[in-house]
Formats: C-alpha cells, structure tokens, sequence
C-alpha cells in the first residue's frame, strides 16, 4: 500500500473519494490487467483537478458472478478533487473508454472498470447518477479488502458498519481472492 500525507488513515472514517480499479483483461498496449489497473491509476493521478493521495495493495479475485473469465486484478485509490461526483464519474468513464471499455453485457470480462465506491460518505439514492456509495460497495470482498487497506476506520455511509464487519460477514473470502505479492506489476 501507498500512502501520501501523515501516513495514517486516509480520510477518518468516510471522508475520502475511494475508487474501486479492476480489470481481467490486459488494455491494447499491456501485458497483463495489472499492468493495465496501474496504468489507469498513473492516468487518474494526471487528470485536471484529480490527485491520488493513497493506494491499496492489488488483489486477485473470481468472476462475481462465477464464471469462466479469467480472475480480476482489483484494488482501490483514495484522491483528493474538487470536482462533483457527475463530473467525476464522467472523467472515470472518459479513462475507461481509453482503455477500451466498451459497456456491452452486464459482468463481462473487461480491460478496465474504474467504479466510484465512496465520495467523502455522502449518501445519494434514486435515479440520478452516480448512487452513493456504489450499492454492491459492501458485498463485495474485492472492494472491501481494497478500503480497508486504505483507511482501516471507514465505515459504511449508509448502515455505519465498519469495514471489519462488513469483511466479516461477507462468505466469498478464502479461495476467491488474494493479495497479489509486491514487485508482480507486469508493466
């Protein structure tokens, strides 16, 4: 994990821009959906009015649903912006499409999926988008292993749990995802 500032908890408990990066496909130009997933966060960090301030380690982990497709490479970014969460959303969608995303089938394989998770806790239902936070945020191990190593103390915007007990209480741990060692980049 990657850390900029006082080296403590990014944000405290809700105050941080989390966005989840995956991918189990390799972009045109890379070897491997690391390489890929490292590539989008470097081109984030470039955007006007975006800075990454931390980093989670990356994780391997299973189609959800399972399937055939090759296993993901999944982490998370905390960043610091002025920008709206439309417009933010918008910037995500302009990388994605970058990276060749193109929005086919709903969880097909894909080269890159940059997924607005948590925008400093607010909460925001209905029709307008982004929801916040995403709303499968917390069923999901490869999102929450990814904020916990970002800010240990977040708690879930809507229910107030911690993120312990939302990694707690989720069954897909154990053979489903993993920590992928330091140093396998790919790039």
């Amino acid at each position: 994990m990657s850390k900029s500032g006082s080296g403590g908890p990014v944000g405290g408990g809700g105050t941080v821009i989390v966005i989840a990066v995956g991918a189990n496909l390799p972009a045109a130009g890379f070897d491997t959906p690391l390489a890929t997933c490292e590539a989008a966060v470097r081109r984030l960090d470039q955007e006007p009015d975006v800075r990454v301030v931390a980093r989670s380690r990356w994780y391997e982990s299973e189609p959800v649903p399972k399937s055939d497709q090759p296993w993901y490479v999944n982490g998370a970014v905390a960043v610091k912006t002025d920008l709206i969460p439309e417009v933010l959303l918008a910037r995500m969608h302009e990388i994605e499409d970058s990276f060749g995303r193109v929005r086919r089938v709903r969880n097909e394989a894909r080269p890159i999926d940059l997924d607005l998770i948590d925008y400093e806790g607010r909460v925001r239902i209905g029709a307008m988008a982004p929801t916040l936070p995403h709303p499968r945020a917390a069923e999901r191990a490869f999102v929450l292993l990814p904020i916990r190593d970002l800010d240990p103390q977040w708690r879930h915007p809507v229910t107030g749990e911690t993120v312990e007990t939302l990694i707690g209480a989720l069954s897909d741990l154990g053979e489903s995802i993993r920590a992928i060692e330091e140093g396998a980049s790919g790039s």
